[in-house]
């Protein structure tokens, strides 16, 4: 048995034989069980209420009766986004932004029902989730198992009996550190088995699947190598100890937590007020449909007469106003679309600056890559709101068309009694209506999306290696 092999099973002895280190790993254990668990089963609730509120929803919107098209227009309808396929791992930004859309003529809202805004404030500080108890939980487990695993072998003396007796520097670091990461695989085996449960639900997924575990080893790894070499780099346990237990507040809790203060700070995002108050603005210079003396609006209407060769309103074959409702809906959609892309291109380059600060944290590249493969990061609700916009706008313009199409001009301006039964359409139309469908990004651009945080995990991994080599060529020195 080589040298390497025997220092790793005496540690490996020496972590089972303390009962605190054993302790310690069985409960990161268990805890790691229960969030893949409740995490797999508060996703699989979420997925069916969802649905059956989407269904429900649907259900509304084609159970209304013979409507005037522009009624249905400000009846609205309901969307929801269901969870993506490996959203039970780590929950990202949706519990915060929303998963569902209220949508309507003449607006653009945003995703609403986020779970932190309709629970305990508790859940602000974080969910129980298999990605938050790798992320923040594991490296201070590892930080209180391994900071002595070399500094104790210096304070007892017995450093330089295993030297003297032939044992090389790489071998006495090399085996303390694979009994640390070994402990890291078994705090990482819970939560790569509920992935693996995930992936067979949605075989296309498999392949991020394997990169998230990957990216998670990788991270493990980081802070193994890390607590290695503080262990083997100051003389006594408590110093390893205070140093380690200092770079995991920064690293997992400060630099995460004042990141996005600074991207907001750098870049500051309007509010809702202040874009309301925008648009409205735009939308009283876009012009008035119902002023006919309105310039665009009155250039609109020669344009129309010209288009049909006629020269009054009431001998046009299609109804005038249902074509001011089209109009009306584009014009003010091209401006609602022009907000969210400058809210979006904002959020981007927040998101870009909190990514940057990566490289003085691995919790921020491991938090990236997570949320982008379980499809729960930025990325993934832009395109929820972006699909939920073309949809609303698509559902507007065809119910805008029916009124063009359905029902006359003269009877949309009529007032007798019976002008009101007169304009409305068959409650038929209503199931003609496109349901909605989110469709997540392709599996190909989700992996192009991981290999930057991978990549620098990578680095990581790197410089932790570097830092080791350092400290394995101090060990022994007199200090």
């Amino acid at each position: 048995m080589t040298v390497l092999a025997s220092v790793f099973r005496n540690e490996l002895r020496a972590l089972v034989r303390q009962r605190t280190a054993l302790t310690g790993i069985l409960l990161m254990v268990l805890l790691t069980v229960t969030a893949t668990v409740v995490s797999l089963h508060h996703m699989q609730a979420a997925a069916e209420h969802r649905a059956r509120q989407q269904a429900a929803a649907q259900a509304d919107f084609e159970a209304q009766p013979d409507r005037h098209p522009h009624r249905v227009v400000h009846y609205g309808h309901f969307v929801y986004r269901l969870p993506a396929a490996l959203a039970a791992f780590d929950p990202g930004v949706d519990p915060f932004t929303g998963s569902s859309m209220f949508l309507e003529g003449h607006r653009q809202n945003t995703a609403n029902f986020g779970d932190v805004m309709q629970s305990s404030i508790l859940t602000r500080f974080g969910q129980l989730t298999p990605a938050f108890v790798l992320q923040v939980l594991a490296p201070l487990v590892l930080v209180f198992l391994g900071y002595g695993l070399v500094a104790q072998e210096r304070e007892r003396g017995t450093l330089k009996q295993l030297m003297l007796q032939g044992a090389s520097r790489r071998s006495i670091i090399g085996g303390k550190l694979a009994a640390l990461l070994a402990v890291a695989g078994i705090f990482l085996l819970p939560a790569s088995a509920g992935l693996a449960w995930l992936a067979l639900g949605a075989p296309e997924a498999a392949p991020v699947a394997l990169a998230v575990m990957l990216g998670y080893a990788l991270y493990l790894a980081v802070w193994c190598l890390i607590v290695t070499s503080f262990s083997a780099l100051l003389p006594r346990r408590r110093d390893a100890l205070l140093a380690l237990v200092g770079g995991w507040t920064l690293m997992a809790l400060l630099v995460p937590r004042v990141a996005p203060d600074l991207a907001y700070a750098w870049f500051p995002l309007p509010d809702r007020l202040q874009n309301e108050v925008g648009i409205a603005r735009d939308l009283r210079a876009l012009g008035d449909s119902h002023d006919p003396n309105d310039p665009y609006f009155a250039s609109f209407r020669r344009q129309v007469l010209d288009q049909y060769g006629v020269s009054r309103i009431e001998d046009l074959p299609v109804n005038y106003k249902g074509l001011l409702a089209v109009e009306g809906e584009r014009l003010t959609s091209t401006l609602f679309n022009r907000y969210a892309q400058e809210s979006a291109s904002i959020q981007n380059q927040q998101n870009r600056l909190v990514a940057g600060f990566s490289i003085l944290s691995p919790v921020l590249a491991i938090r990236q890559l997570s949320m982008a493969a379980a499809a729960t990061d930025l990325q993934a609700h832009l395109g929820f709101l972006d699909q939920a916009e073309r949809h609303r706008y698509r559902i507007v313009q065809q119910l805008n068309q029916m009124q063009v199409d359905e029902v006359s001009y003269a009877d949309d301006t009529a007032s007798d009694a019976g002008a009101d039964q007169r304009k409305r359409v068959d409650r038929a139309q209503w199931h003609r209506i496109p349901q909605f469908t989110f469709r997540p990004a392709e599996r190909d651009a989700v992996l192009r999306g991981l290999l930057v945080p991978l990549l620098t995990l990578v680095g990581w991994i790197l410089a932790a290696v570097v830092l080791l080599g350092v400290a394995s060529r101090r060990l022994g020195v007199a200090r």
